[in-house]
């Protein structure tokens, strides 16, 4: 498989099978297609078929070039990923290991986010603080079922954690005192609304969190808009210097700004450049996941826009960074050379195998998003995994179960997409998200122009 597309006068071609990328020029772009469909194609064919646009010889020169690639394995090359899928399923539900808890610490929040699919931190459900004995359980929990692997991830998350901070540095404790005992590493994160990110939650996190998620949706206007205070009142002018400060003791490392942009910001590229005018250069700001019933939903109608925002945003952050301004965009971080293993190219980030949500209660969920979907409870942190029938269904779903996918070309970039999204989109964790994929495809055409032009 092979997908072209020209974006800010780059001719680029991606084979899809290989990974490889390559800048063409007019008459190579021209001829792939000619030559992908039909691959004993004279060059007499060829010419014939270019109607005379190209003289023969370059005809001939440019032939030879793409039938060299292909020869390479550099283009044109089969699918030998399908094969594998089923082995690496199958391990993976029979034998599975747990590398990353999102612990809801707190199902409460300051702030009354229009979008927000916790229901004001809710989930569903009644208001909850996480205590320190159910927070133990959980990190037990995943040592215990962590097998050889070391490195393991704990995101603090909510409603909003620091509404429970007290719990949240006691928990980092007793991680840290596991740590010698199990020979495991935790790594820390934390994600907050910033509005009681004070000096001595920020002096904690500098020294305990491996990263910091930092809720903001850029512009004060659009921010206040979706992300008022329970008195709605806005947050922008509480949570912005909080923030500025955060990125700043970091040194603009180890954080992200995160925001979400819907039908009422389809101009997003304005919101982050106005992040990075604040002086953020770690960004991420992406789009609203609602029921389309809402009026801040995402519509068919906007795709076009949004997808003129993400060029935009490419060739912005191109000036911008070759006047020495640095800016990284989440969604345009892509990896050309090594990138993730095959098995997470085929099956995304783990949801439900790898990766489980903790509720206050302890309820364990296959991810933050599933919270509250009691057909996703899979168990609890005292009895452990007892829906094993989920495991198996999270775990067997793969680029090659979502008919969407197979002939994509940016499956093995997106790994299928969120799995959550597909679920609310389609009622099927094996669905596909329209506008969420449309979106995607064109992040992903961005990003890797912008290596094309950083490399030229």
């Amino acid at each position: 498989m092979v997908h072209e597309y020209k974006n800010n006068g780059y001719n680029i071609v991606l084979d899809v099978n290989s990974g490889a990328v390559h800048i063409v020029d007019d008459i190579v772009y021209d001829m792939i297609p000619l030559i992908e469909e039909d691959m004993d194609a004279s060059d007499k064919a060829l010419y014939e078929a270019l109607e005379g646009r190209y003289d023969m010889a370059d005809i001939s020169e440019a032939a030879s070039e793409i039938r060299q690639l292909k020869e390479d394995g550099a283009l044109f090359t089969p699918d030998s990923f399908e094969q594998y899928v089923d082995s690496f399923t199958k391990g993976k539900t029979e034998h599975p290991v747990v590398k990353a808890l999102c612990l809801h610490i707190a199902h409460d929040c300051n702030l009354r986010c229009k979008y927000c699919f916790a229901e004001e931190g809710e989930y569903h459900g009644r208001k909850a603080l996480m205590s320190y004995e159910v927070g133990c359980k959980a990190l037990d929990f995943l040592v215990a079922n962590s097998g050889a692997r070391r490195n393991l991830e704990v995101d603090f998350f909510g409603g909003e954690p620091t509404m429970n901070f007290e719990v949240v540095k006691k928990l980092v404790e007793y991680g840290r005192s596991l740590e010698k005992e199990h020979d495991k590493n935790f790594r820390f994160t934390l994600t907050t609304n910033g509005v009681l990110l004070n000096d001595e939650i920020l002096d904690f996190a500098n020294k305990e969190m491996h990263n910091l998620v930092l809720s903001i949706d850029g512009r004060k206007e659009i921010n206040d808009r979706m992300r008022p205070t329970a008195n709605q009142k806005g947050s922008y002018d509480v949570i912005l210097p909080h923030f500025q400060k955060a990125a700043e003791s970091r040194n603009q490392q180890n954080y992200y700004v995160r925001g979400t942009y819907t039908h009422y910001n389809t101009d997003f590229s304005k919101d982050v450049l106005h992040l990075h005018d604040l002086g953020f250069e770690q960004i991420s700001v992406e789009p609203v996941v609602c029921d389309p019933k809402e009026d801040y939903a995402l519509r068919e109608e906007d795709v076009p826009a949004l997808l003129e925002q993400y060029d935009i945003l490419a060739r912005e952050i191109i000036k911008r960074r070759k006047e020495g301004r640095f800016i990284n965009f989440f969604h345009f971080m892509i990896d050309l050379e090594g990138g993730p293993c095959v098995a997470k190219r085929l099956s995304g980030c783990g949801a439900g195998l790898e990766y489980l949500a903790v509720t206050p209660w302890g309820d364990i969920y296959p991810c933050h998003q599933f919270v509250g979907e009691e057909r996703f409870l899979m168990g609890n942190v005292y009895d452990g995994i007892t829906k094993d029938e989920i495991v198996k269904e999270f775990g067997r779903a793969n680029v090659y179960t979502k008919p969407e996918c197979r002939e994509c070309f940016a499956k093995f970039y997106c790994s299928g997409g969120c799995m959550a999204n597909s679920f609310h989109a389609t009622g099927n964790i094996n669905g596909n998200y329209g506008i969420g994929c449309k979106l995607q495809r064109k992040r992903i055409e961005c990003a890797i122009m912008i290596k094309a032009a950083e490399s030229s």
